[in-house]
């Protein structure tokens, strides 16, 4: 016990100093709270998930006009919500519900579509803490479940938005490379020990949550000045200007997550991959080296792996965990050395900055010198023939635009990357027509109209299609085509021993659909 009190006074010392510097950024932010709410779920939008989600589900949005309910409706249902921690109703409160509900409910949707992935996660790791599992609403007030978030002014971080020294406190990795306050699953355990050492001071969950926010040096004091009160309304005047919004905007999450459909708000559906694994890497990887071999969308291989900051997964120095979509794992361990060898000079290269950590898309080093072109979409167009009219890699075309499953649109805008010396031939492109573009190619267009897939099977024997490869092709891009086949099925088949060598022309045999 005696050791415990004094790690208990000596994890305090080092949090009232925290605290001290942390008040100093309190002080420069605004009056209004709430404008923190607003702040972070703007900061939604540029994530990869929900843009996408944003561009393929316009018609999802439900009512796109909030109102506001009398107090006595807010009230009645905030009563209701099964929580042991206390949680009250007044106008302050209520000014915040109606940020969530009415000012910022088109984005608070993204929200809502993103607690299926996360919640489920943090639950898990704040039961095993003995945590309140309602605790978790703290994560959308802290950054609107945002695991890539960075508060521009304090440089608190990620989906708990840990400060580096509290984040260095709690066991997170943080340095150029790796910033585990981004990792969710590391950063909430770093969060539940946290909260639980809180709990050992105070003994009461809402001064946990006000000093999770401006630290237990500045709850100490507003304690102290008002004569040693210790309920959150006693001391609300004499806390921090920002402290004094995060109960009242941790009330309002929980309210507005519980009654979202009493406010006619949809859930925004967003494309996370609910079936995840984990595997464990033991030499430098570059997430742009999977994405390029696999055809999975660099985009999406950072939402998944958020904690790489430029995408180097640096497993050499000690074992790093990646996050892959199930259905993808089996493949990633076939390709294992075809990805790894995949210009390892320009990814595996630690004095190459392969992606900016302040965006949500990153794009390759290939770009470097070349000029950017943009191409509009034509009716009969696939991303395949795009990629053959500019001579460019279909993986890197996904990749520059944020393609997902090669579909794309009449009028879409595709952002294309070429030499510069040709430039003027490649811009030209944009104004041909379709026989005059497969010309190019040295093809003939039968019609204007073509398939969506990037290329299509020219033979059909018994039952097998063969399927001759293009330009940009890799095996996984066209094992996507098929349904019923993987890529170890197609390599036996056609006796590839390295996927990475197929040849534009080869002819490969893929078993038809039974």
């Amino acid at each position: 016990m005696k050791f415990r009190a004094i790690l208990i006074l000596f994890f305090f010392a080092v949090l009232k100093a925290n605290a001290a510097s942390y008040n100093d950024t309190i002080i420069i932010k605004s009056d209004n709270s709430s404008d923190r709410i607003a702040r972070d779920l703007d900061s939604l939008v540029t994530t990869w998930y929900v843009k996408i989600a944003v561009k393929n589900n316009e018609e999802t949005k439900g009512d796109t006009i909030g109102f506001s309910c009398p107090d006595t409706v807010y009230s009645n249902r905030i009563n209701k919500i099964n929580s042991i921690i206390k949680l009250s109703y007044n106008s302050i409160i209520k000014n915040h519900i109606e940020v969530y509900t009415i000012r910022k409910r088109e984005k608070f949707a993204a929200v809502l579509g993103l607690k299926d992935y996360y919640f489920p996660m943090i639950e898990d790791v704040f039961d095993s803490y003995g945590l309140p599992a309602e605790l978790k609403y703290m994560a959308v007030i802290e950054s609107a479940l945002n695991p890539g978030v960075v508060n521009g002014r304090s440089g608190a971080t990620g989906m708990w938005q840990f400060m580096y020294s509290t984040g260095r406190m709690y066991g997170l990795t943080i340095n150029s490379i790796v910033d585990e306050r981004r990792d969710p699953v590391k950063a909430t355990h770093a969060a539940a020990r946290y909260i639980k050492d809180l709990y050992s001071i105070y003994q009461d969950w809402v001064l946990v949550i006000a000093a999770y926010n401006c630290g237990p040096g500045n709850v100490n004091k507003a304690i102290k000045r008002s004569g040693n009160k210790k309920d959150y309304w006693d001391i609300y005047y004499k806390l921090p200007r920002e402290t004094r919004g995060y109960i009242p905007q941790y009330i309002a999450a929980a309210y507005a997550v519980t009654y979202y459909a009493e406010h006619n708000i949809v859930p925004l559906p967003l494309n996370i991959p609910v079936a995840t694994d984990t595997i464990m890497v033991n030499k430098d990887i570059h997430l742009a080296q999977i994405s390029q071999v696999m055809g999975i969308p660099l985009g999406e291989l950072h939402a998944l792996n958020p904690q790489y900051k430029t995408g180097l997964v640096p497993g050499s120095s000690k074992p790093q965990s990646l996050t892959l979509p199930m259905n993808h794992l089996g493949d990633f361990i076939n390709l294992n050395d075809t990805i790894r060898s995949y210009k390892p000079d320009v990814y595996l290269n630690k004095n190459v900055v392969i992606a900016d950590p302040k965006r949500s898309s990153f794009i390759s080093t290939d770009i470097k010198g070349k000029t950017k072109l943009i191409y509009t979409v034509k009716d009969g167009d696939n991303i395949g023939s795009i990629s053959e009219w500019f001579k460019v890699g279909l993986s890197d075309l996904r990749n520059w635009n944020n393609i997902y499953k090669n579909k794309i649109r009449v009028g879409q805008k595709i952002v294309v990357y070429v030499n510069p010396t040709k430039s003027e031939y490649y811009s030209k492109i944009n104004t041909l027509s379709y026989a005059e573009k497969q010309a190019l190619i040295g093809k003939i267009a039968a019609s204007n109209t073509q398939p969506e897939v990037s290329s299509v099977p020219e033979e059909t024997d018994g039952e097998f299609i063969t399927y001759t490869v293009r330009n940009g092709d890799t095996i996984w891009d066209i094992v996507k085509m098929f349904d019923n086949v993987t890529t170890t099925q197609v390599l036996s088949l056609n006796n590839i021993s390295d996927p990475g060598k197929i040849k534009v022309g080869q002819k490969l045999k893929i078993k038809k659909k039974s």
